[in-house]
């Protein structure tokens, strides 16, 4: 059944706008009758029945809101932009694993500087793959920052932290994800292809992050992001069903 975003501030007049009307009445070409699947970013869907279609504005006839369990743990991604269009793919699969929300970060060894209007992009792909997936909550996608300054402005939590780290003595994901049963919040931190040099590591450190290593083979940025994201979806969430 095909999904459209109505914003929580729409649920009283039922109206798709914008894109989603387009999309609805220009490319999928859906008929007054038909039945579609609605989600608001925020947890809650329903089933609306098409009442009228025009190419700006789509009515419809809300069935009673559902709000599913969101997916634990509440997971994190502090993300060192990739070359390419690695993002893009990162923020996709991200969502399609359940991630709560990403934050991009520029390091010292990062080669792209993001132009205006990234963060917007990534926030348009995150819909579409949560309109593809089905997933419910649109996480949230932060503009990029620095890593000094956003090493600087975490507070100190319970929450697992940890950084995917080639440096020496780092422990196995599987290990330190043991180590930590029961965990309800994480986040993870992904270095650039050039990785976080040493006094990022310090940093990381410094405020709580467990190295972890990810094996022997050296993985590509958007490789070991997944990677890790379905090692933490995969343990925690078998513990928490």
């Amino acid at each position: 059944m095909a999904r459209f975003h109505l914003p929580a501030s729409e649920w009283q007049s039922a109206s798709l706008t914008g894109d989603e009307a387009r999309h609805l009445s220009q490319v999928l070409r859906i008929k007054p009758g038909e039945t579609i699947t609605v989600f608001d970013g925020m947890g809650q869907r329903a089933k609306a029945e098409v009442l009228t279609v025009s190419r700006d504005l789509v009515s419809l006839k809300l069935a009673a809101p559902e709000s599913p369990p969101i997916p634990l743990p509440e997971i994190t991604l502090a993300q060192a932009i990739p070359k390419g269009k690695n993002m893009d793919l990162i923020v996709q699969k991200a969502v399609e694993l359940g991630i709560a929300r990403i934050q991009p970060l520029v390091t010292k060894n990062t080669i792209v500087q993001p132009g205006e209007g990234k963060s917007d992009k990534w926030r348009r792909n995150a819909l579409e793959a949560c309109k593809q997936c089905g997933q419910d909550t649109l996480p949230q996608i932060a503009d990029p920052l620095p890593f000094d300054r956003w090493i600087a402005s975490l507070t100190e939590s319970i929450d697992l932290k940890i950084i995917a780290s080639l440096a020496p003595g780092a422990l196995p994901l599987r290990e330190t994800l043991q180590r930590h049963p029961g965990t309800t919040a994480a986040t993870l931190l992904v270095g650039p292809e050039g990785d976080f040099t040493g006094q990022e590591v310090d940093a990381a450190i410094t405020s709580g992050f467990h190295p972890v290593s990810l094996g022997s083979i050296i993985l590509r940025v958007e490789t070991a992001t997944l990677y890790c994201l379905s090692a933490l979806r995969y343990e925690f969430s078998e513990s928490q069903s």
